[in-house]
C-alpha cells in the first residue's frame, strides 16, 4: 500500500508558497513548474489545502498564501488535508477463510499491530512542521 504522491506534491506546494511566494506570485502555474506537474494537479491540491484551512487562494491568477505560520502546519495536517490514504493505511484482504484456523484468526493476530503501525506513522508526521522543513531547506541551499 502506498501513500499517494498527492502528499509530497502538497508538501512541495506549501514550501514553494512559503519560500518562493515572497518574491513570486504563487500561482498554480508557478508552483506546477517547481513540482513539474500539470497546473490542474496543483489546483486540485490547493483546493484540498484551502478546505483544510492551510492556504488561501485568490481568484484568477492572484496566487496562494499560507493561512498559518509554518510552525503551526505539521506533515500530519497535510496528510489529512489531501486524503492520500483512504481510511486505514493497510488494506486487509477480503474474506479470509473462516474454516481455516489461520484465516479465522488473522484479524485477531494482525489488526492491533497494523493499527499501531499507522498510529506510529501519524505521530511521526505530527512531530514535523513546515518550519522544520524550511530550516532543513536553508541548511542544504
Amino acid at each position: 500500500m502506498k501513500i499517494t504522491s498527492k502528499f509530497t506534491v502538497a508538501v512541495h506546494t506549501l514550501l514553494v508558497i512559503h519560500i518562493l511566494g515572497k518574491e513570486n506570485k504563487a500561482t498554480s502555474e508557478f508552483i506546477a513548474s517547481s513540482v513539474n506537474v500539470n497546473p490542474v494537479i496543483i489546483r486540485r491540491v490547493l483546493q484540498d489545502l484551502k478546505k483544510a484551512g492551510l492556504v488561501t487562494v485568490a481568484a484568477g491568477s492572484g496566487g496562494a498564501k499560507l493561512t498559518k505560520k509554518p510552525k503551526e502546519i505539521t506533515l500530519y495536517d497535510v496528510y489529512s488535508a489531501v486524503e492520500c490514504v483512504d481510511g486505514q493505511l493497510f488494506n486487509f484482504h477480503d474474506n479470509p477463510n473462516p474454516e481455516c484456523p489461520v484465516g479465522k484468526n488473522i484479524h485477531n493476530l494482525l489488526d492491533v499491530h497494523l493499527a499501531d503501525a499507522q498510529l506510529a506513522l501519524e505521530n511521526s508526521l505530527k512531530s514535523v512542521t513546515l518550519k522544520n522543513l524550511v530550516s532543513d531547506y536553508k541548511e542544504i541551499n
